[in-house]
């Protein structure tokens, strides 16, 4: 998707030091970013934590962004890229403390069956091919845009969402189709 004129504009004003044009350009993107990572987290308070450090590095970067590209993958990848660090960082911490965040997430927000079994399936997906389903098959991303965001080729991209759709369909049975 290409950008708009209008945020084209924004984009320079951004990157000329207009904290106002930035935050115009953050209402803009918030939802796609912040969807992407609740999908990969399927943890909305730790997305949403992610999202923050998500526009906080956009805006100590963004002098650097070539405006020659578009910024929702450009976001995007930064949003990967602060998942794969923040699920490193997962591992390295106390296991209960996972387990908590996950039960009073569940309890404060209860979901339907149909979107449990979801979250379930789509956690059991391999990382980049969930990464790919989700920005492709949920945030209606391209497979050029998705492979752009991950950094990895497009047939991978197009080979990921095939795979990962026919797992989530296995997975889901006739009954969720």
């Amino acid at each position: 998707m290409n950008s708009s004129p209008a945020e084209g504009a924004l984009v320079g004003q951004a990157q000329a030091g207009s904290a106002r044009a930035f935050s115009q350009l953050v209402d803009m993107h918030s939802q796609a970013v912040r969807a992407f990572l609740r999908r990969l987290t399927g943890n909305w308070a730790e997305a949403d934590d992610l999202a923050q450090e998500v526009f906080v590095a956009a805006w100590q970067n963004f002098a650097r962004f070539d405006r020659a590209r578009d910024l929702r993958p450009w976001l995007c990848g930064l949003a990967y890229r602060k998942f794969l660090s923040s699920r490193r960082a997962f591992f390295r911490s106390a296991r209960r403390d996972t387990e908590f965040a996950r039960e009073q997430e569940t309890i404060a927000k209860p979901m339907s069956d149909l979107r449990l079994d979801l979250a379930k399936a789509m956690n059991s997906l391999p990382l980049e091919q969930r990464a790919a389903v989700a920005l492709c098959l949920a945030a209606d991303f391209s497979h050029g845009e998705a492979a752009e965001t991950l950094g990895i080729p497009l047939g991978t991209v197009k080979s990921h969402v095939a795979r990962g759709r026919a797992k989530l369909l296995e997975l889901l049975g006739s009954d969720h189709e």
